[in-house]
């Protein structure tokens, strides 16, 4: 064996896979209370987004199965499913992907799931998960048991992003299933748009810990005013988020129900407005600070590699083009 190999050896006996630490601080947080959250239009919602947002300043693929798991509380309360059971980790697994993907069916059992589904956050550490899948009757949301008739697929996700988050595909052969509400009432209700921002306030966290680190070089040492001018930048950038954050939630409380149907455009238009600052914050970092963080200093280069894949839950000009659609539809409301 050569040194080489051996110390690639070493690596792999001396540090357990990212997903398996990530699994364990999820189980911590689950059964320390820390993941129960207010419920959107509880009257708390901007206090919702701040918790999300700390968690994802720390850890962002641990914010992304925390965020999923909040998701999932909060939807089955809002379509009646079955209440969580103390100590169970659930996911929400409901990408809609290209190609072939989960379908359910009745059985003499009661509802089977079978086939693929793609983008399983938590895929082996959720003791439970709320899927989508397509029935003869539409598109449904089922609540299932991961112990029995799921097959995680090794190697579906291989990017270094996220690495932590554990998004594998899986395999469904013949699963028990309950469904939780009506066809097509995952993507109804009017906690659909707001969960939506729930998953920006984790994006305005992990960029909040991006511009840590030009914040701390600023105050350690002379940066030059080309580095300032970024950090100021920056400071606008997040603040903006932040008030977007703060409005959205306030908006939310005063119509929980979102009689006004505003959930939609303001989903989608925050999403916007914090993937944009988002990547600007990266940016400016990066131009502030060169090489050194990305090169140096594993927590800054992982965060960034983490939020680089994160904010692509945002679709970019087609969710763009689908806020410009309802903005013609409703009016502009500036």
């Amino acid at each position: 064996m050569t040194s080489i190999e051996a110390a690639r050896g070493e690596i792999d006996m001396d540090s357990p896979p990212a997903w398996r630490v990530t699994a364990a601080a999820f189980a911590a947080a689950v059964e320390s209370g820390q993941l129960d959250l207010p419920l959107p239009g509880s009257g708390r919602t901007s206090e919702r987004w701040a918790r999300l947002a700390s968690l994802a300043a720390g850890d962002l693929s641990l914010a992304r199965l925390g965020e999923g798991h909040a998701d999932a509380v909060a939807i089955l309360a809002e379509l009646g499913g079955p209440a969580p059971e103390p100590g169970s980790r659930w996911g929400v697994w409901a990408a809609q992907p290209p190609g072939g993907g989960l379908t359910a069916a009745r059985a003499a059992r009661g509802w089977r799931l079978t086939g693929l589904k793609q983008y399983c956050s938590g895929a082996r550490s959720c003791t439970r998960a709320l899927v989508t899948a397509t029935a003869p009757d539409g598109v449904r949301l089922f609540a299932v048991d991961t112990s029995g008739g799921l097959t995680p697929v090794p190697g579906s996700w291989p990017a270094t992003g996220m690495a932590g988050s554990d998004t594998l595909n899986i395999d469904f052969d013949d699963a028990a299933a309950e469904p939780v509400g009506p066809p097509g009432g995952y993507t109804g209700r009017p906690g659909f748009a707001h969960g939506g921002v729930g998953v920006a306030a984790c994006w305005y966290g992990g960029a909040r810990a991006v511009a840590d680190t030009l914040l701390s070089a600023a105050r350690r040492r002379d940066v030059g005013p080309h580095a300032l001018a970024h950090l100021g930048a920056v400071h606008i950038a997040l603040t903006s988020a932040r008030v977007a954050l703060d409005q959205a939630g306030d908006e939310i409380d005063a119509d929980p129900y979102d009689l006004a149907g505003a959930g939609p455009v303001r989903a989608l238009r925050v999403r916007a407005q914090v993937e944009a600052a988002a990547t600007e914050v990266m940016g400016r970092v990066g131009r502030a600070l060169g090489a050194g963080p990305l090169g140096h200093d594993e927590a800054h280069a992982r965060r960034v590699a983490d939020l680089t894949v994160y904010l692509r839950q945002h679709h970019a000009e087609r969710d763009l083009a689908q806020l410009g659609a309802l903005v013609a539809e409703r009016g502009s409301g500036w």
